[in-house]
């Protein structure tokens, strides 16, 4: 039998190793029945994990799961998953379905999901043209939400957070009339986060620099007893887009976001890779065209993102995208051309990070998600003609899952996956 204790490993015969005995006594006796505070603790976080890893089977499944199926994957025994599930459901985190009859013989199987509108996460976004947020349940459902359109370029930070601010007011208040216990916030912003010191380092197309957003937010009494967590806005569409994805294999992919700006994020085995301080991702600022003629590099961003894009279409800068939509789907020769071109300089960008990072997949949401028809091909091309390993592997190219505003989702599943790794506060506050 192993070994429980942390003592080492004595020589038989060895008295000065040997540990000295409790004389066997009424006061010994009851000695020994003290328990070690050190295994207790040991037990504790034991039961946290195991907790969380029944919590994580649930919430992360694409089909709900039944005892035996998590007892199964996990490697628990069908009694320990079941002292678990219990518990998860008295804390509201965890609700039963009705019972499945299954083939073999034995009881119906009851299948487990995650609670509705118990435990929510917040989202919340600022982008060059609108502000939001959107609460999300474990269960995947949107609870409430509220986006402002506005333009927001060249803006003064402060307003804008008090405005955001403003929004949550309402969002947070109709989720506690409906009794949901709000797990945190997220922020997502179109720029350089600090992931090490918190800050808002640069926004560049809100022209934002060095700015203190979780200071002023949390200043607010509505979100001072939760304070966001900031990060970029590619990165918590990325996570969203990742959970759309799930399955039995962890999703890896590059996904990029067209807006203004374009972003990416490189998502490997279902998680984020941020990089030192959590900058990696900026594609829109890859160098596309520097070749002859050209008076100064020249980035993605200034050749595919959205105001180069309504430009090449006869549109101004700041025309809404759906007008470009509107325009490519009724057949408007200079608006395909445009985005057809966008495409080109895309694939030229994303061919040159698949060399790079040695990608399978890239997904192409917000605006490229929106025009992914008369995209793909372009981007698709360069992939097989500029990726060096493209002859064995070349990568595909996917439309994004996760909707609209997938930022604020990212966000609200960011909160959200703090609950699912530790989900004994929530146990002990519904008890």
């Amino acid at each position: 039998m192993p070994r429980t204790d942390d003592a080492p490993d004595a020589a038989p015969g060895d008295v000065a190793a040997e540990r000295p005995r409790t004389p066997r006594t009424r006061e010994g006796r009851a000695a020994e029945r003290v328990p070690d505070p050190q295994r207790a603790a040991r037990q504790a976080q034991m039961r946290t994990h195991n907790l969380s890893v029944a919590l994580a089977q649930v919430v992360d499944a694409t089909e709900p799961p039944s005892r035996a199926q998590i007892a199964a994957a996990t490697g628990l025994s069908r009694g320990t998953v079941t002292g678990l599930v219990d518990v998860l459901i008295e804390a509201g985190l965890v609700r039963e379905l009705d019972p499945v009859v299954v083939a073999r013989a034995g009881r119906p199987a009851v299948p487990l999901a995650p609670a509705r509108g118990r435990v929510a996460g917040v989202g919340m976004e600022v982008n060059v043209d609108y502000l939001g947020l959107r609460a999300v349940d474990l269960a995947g459902d949107v609870l409430v939400e509220t986006v402002e359109r506005a333009d927001l370029r060249a803006s003064d930070p402060g307003t804008v957070l008090d405005r955001l601010a403003a929004l949550a007011g309402p969002v947070l208040a109709a989720l506690s009339a409906d009794g949901v216990r709000v797990a945190g916030t997220a922020l997502a912003l179109p720029g350089l986060v600090d992931r090490i010191t918190g800050p808002l380092r640069y926004a560049p197309n809100l022209g934002w620099r060095d700015v203190d957003v979780v200071a002023r937010l949390a200043a607010h009494p509505v979100l001072a007893g939760l304070p966001p967590r900031v990060a970029n806005e590619a990165n918590l569409a990325a996570r969203a887009e990742a959970h759309a994805r799930r399955g039995p294999v962890a999703p890896s992919f590059l996904y990029v976001s067209g807006e203004v700006g374009v972003g990416g994020a490189l998502v490997l085995d279902g998680e984020i890779f941020l990089g030192r301080h959590g900058w990696s991702g900026e594609i829109g600022h890859v160098v596309v065209d520097a070749g002859p003629g050209a008076t100064a590099p020249v980035s993605l961003e200034q050749r595919a993102g959205q105001d180069a894009i309504a430009r090449a279409a006869g549109l101004a800068p700041g025309t809404p995208f759906a007008d470009v939509v509107a325009a490519v789907e009724a057949g408007d020769l200079r608006a395909l051309d445009a985005v057809r071109g966008a495409g080109r300089w895309l694939g030229l960008a994303v061919s040159t990070v698949a060399n790079v990072v040695d990608v399978s997949e890239v997904v192409l949401g917000g605006t490229f998600g929106l025009v992914f028809d008369e995209v793909r091909g372009a981007v698709a091309d360069a992939l097989a003609d500029r990726v060096i390993f493209a002859d064995w592997s070349s990568p595909s190219v996917s439309r994004s899952r996760s909707g609209d505003y997938p930022a604020m989702t990212g966000g609200a599943l960011a909160v959200l996956r703090t609950v699912v790794a530790d989900p004994t506060p929530w146990i002990a506050a519904a008890s």
